[in-house]
């Protein structure tokens, strides 16, 4: 059964037309979307049918055999000619004025889809999620294998369907349809760096670096100094950090001490006082012998200071 010498027949929608561009007809909004602009004949015949809505579409190029999904905006094209997004005719490899093929069809609403950026410049955007979001709401099926585009910020973004679940073809109108993205594809790993060092270097920097010894604690390691800021004539002898073999003594907690500190000892404990000053660095001869002397100059001292007497003073009289 033929309507109106189009080629309408049966139960279903079938036809054939020439594609143009949404340029032709001054419609750039549609390029945003996914809908197609058909002739009047065709929406007379497709109200005589019993189909679905909202109203889908298959694009067929028989040609390239391609084959992809739509809807449908308006009916105010000239008969025989179709207006469509120009990525869409780039999915189809279509050219102005090539045939294709047009057939209403039903699809599942999507539960799953999988995008795929072009570039990276997609994943810069302060929030692609919301972006994405918007222009779907303008699109009303997908299609694994075609690549649709979003526009933002005088920018166009083109992004692969990978998969699409339940089916190769889903509807998008009024679902909740996962999304999940893949890496963009120009996106490139960051390579590690790996440092190749030569096996002959590697044993010999191995062979140059020694043991580290761990360093061992040695108390009251710092310098002597003197109250009157003078230099001390005696230092005291450097005390290494070496091994343990090298320190038996200090190992077996029985270092001997010098003859120098224990002629200081005896000389301070003889007199029973403390010891500042240059006579720290005195033998103890000398400073029994300086005591000595001390002790006789003390004693003159103590004879020529004049004893307390009472009533010493003068007598004066009132009378004057």
């Amino acid at each position: 059964m033929f309507f109106d010498g189009y080629g309408y027949h049966g139960t279903s929608f079938e036809q054939t037309y020439r594609c143009y561009p949404a340029s032709f007809i001054e419609k750039p909004q549609i390029e945003s979307g996914d809908k197609i602009i058909m002739p009047p004949s065709a929406l007379d015949r497709l109200a005589s049918l019993h189909i679905d809505y909202p109203m889908l579409f298959e694009l067929q190029n028989a040609a390239a055999e391609r084959v992809s999904h739509c809807g449908v905006l308006e009916f105010i094209a000239e008969e025989g000619m179709i207006y469509m997004p120009y990525w869409m005719m780039e999915n189809l490899l279509l050219q102005e004025g090539d045939i294709v093929r047009v057939k209403n069809v039903t699809l599942p609403k999507g539960k799953y889809v999988k995008l795929q950026p072009h570039t990276k410049d997609f994943l810069d955007i302060s929030n692609p999620k919301a972006i994405l979001e918007t222009t779907l709401r303008n699109y009303s099926c997908l299609t694994t294998g075609d690549s649709i585009m979003v526009a933002y910020n005088n920018k166009k973004y083109y992004i692969d369907i990978v998969e699409t679940k339940p089916s190769n073809a889903i509807s998008i109108i009024e679902t909740d349809c996962e999304v999940d993205f893949a890496p963009p594809l120009d996106y490139k790993e960051p390579e590690k760096p790996v440092a190749s060092v030569p096996p002959s270097k590697a044993t010999s920097q191995a062979e140059e670096v020694p043991a580290e010894t761990e360093p061992k604690f040695n108390p009251f390691t710092g310098t002597g100094r003197r109250l009157d800021g003078k230099p001390m004539s005696y230092q005291p002898p450097p005390v290494s950090s070496g091994s343990k073999d090298k320190q038996p003594a200090v190992a077996n907690g029985s270092r001997q001490p010098s003859l120098g500190s224990i002629s200081k000892n005896t000389a301070r404990q003889s007199q029973g006082k403390l010891v500042f000053g240059s006579n720290a660095s005195r033998s103890p001869k000398e400073t029994q012998q300086g005591a000595g002397k001390e002790t006789k100059q003390e004693q003159p001292k103590k004879e020529e200071r004049p004893k307390f007497q009472a009533f010493s003073g003068k007598k004066y009289s009132l009378k004057g």
